[in-house]
């Protein structure tokens, strides 16, 4: 047909800006590391954010003078290892988008649903402990929608069993006599504990706020926390459970990315720079602060151990193109 006579173009506007939706969920993606990135920046200049200071009613040099700044040492430490965490997020969410959803896997979708619930819904912790953080409430609400547009496009990419079930089926199976099937349960160990200790720290972050090595650390009670400031507390407790969010809002992602991927060079490599960048910063601005306590830091450098150890342990198989079915791609009876 003449080019002078094609069809015309008869999409709305709306669907050919909207596409297929991937666009909305890399956008969340970038946006998540974009902000983990500012939360981290502004930690490490020594400044609250302005409505932090309007409810605290102290900036960050003022709050410096009481227990030789230790209190604004363990807010920021929080915030780096938050900061941390959301970039570990958004990074695997771009995968997520680019690998298994491009190619219509349903699992990927639910993920990013379930996981998205996860993240969105750990701001309302603030029923908790009481601090509502109009910065962080606004932010939530204007990514929420290209979020839930992404989702709502990619919908019709998906092929085979669409229905949820699909996230819990196996497609990495092993054996624990092989490298890289103690390498997988390695790295199914790490992400559990990544979800789990985010519960854990978000629990605490609503109900005790602290555990005692904190108080230690601040050399200070929750009483003379109190005396300090009476939003002091809640301003805290509301950047633990940021944390917490963050943190079982990766190891979810990791856990079942694991279970239901396929073996790639992407896949791997994606893990590497996920679990590095979030490890890094929240461990690393512990040493910054100098808050090394062993106890208090034991379950993060077990978390290095089993990652490092998972990666090494898969890095031959999942790198190579397998000609034959192997224990790790064996089809799910």
């Amino acid at each position: 047909m003449p080019q002078h006579l094609a069809s015309p173009d008869n999409r709305r506007l709306w669907e050919a800006l909207a596409g297929d939706g991937r666009f909305f969920l890399t956008f969340t993606g970038l946006i998540l590391i974009l902000s983990g990135l500012f939360v981290i920046i502004q930690s490490i200049t020594g400044h609250f954010l302005p409505h932090d200071v309007s409810y605290l009613g102290l900036t960050a040099q003022q709050l410096s003078r009481y227990h030789e700044g230790k209190i604004t040492h363990f807010m920021f430490h929080d915030r780096v290892a938050f900061g941390g965490s959301i970039i570990a997020v958004g990074c695997i969410y771009m995968w997520l988008v680019e690998f298994p959803l491009k190619q219509g896997q349903a699992w990927a979708w639910w993920l990013l649903l379930l996981s998205g619930i996860t993240g969105f819904g750990s701001f309302l912790t603030y029923l908790g402990h009481g601090y509502l953080d109009s910065w962080h409430g606004m932010a939530t609400l204007m990514l929420l929608p290209f979020y839930s547009i992404g989702l709502v496009r990619t919908y019709a990419r998906l092929t085979g069993d669409k229905s949820i079930w699909d996230i819990l089926k196996v497609t990495n199976h092993w054996n624990f006599t092989t490298r890289t099937g103690i390498g997988i349960t390695l790295l199914l160990f790490t992400g559990f504990g990544l979800f789990a200790g985010g519960l854990t720290i978000m629990f605490v972050g609503m109900t005790a706020v602290f555990v005692p090595q904190d108080l230690v650390f601040m050399h200070a009670t929750v009483h003379q926390l109190r005396q300090v400031e009476d939003h002091l507390i809640p301003l805290i407790a509301h950047d633990r459970s940021c944390f917490g969010g963050g943190l079982a809002t990766i190891g979810l992602i990791i856990f079942f990315t694991i279970r239901r991927a396929e073996p790639t060079r992407n896949l791997w490599e994606i893990l590497l720079v996920s679990l590095t960048i979030g490890f890094t910063f929240a461990l690393g601005v512990h040493f910054v602060i100098s808050y090394t306590d062993v106890t208090h830091l034991l379950p993060a450098y077990l978390g290095v151990v089993t990652y490092l150890s998972g990666l090494g342990l898969t890095f031959r198989t999942w790198h190579t193109q397998l000609s034959q079915p192997t224990p790790l791609q064996q089809p799910e009876v």
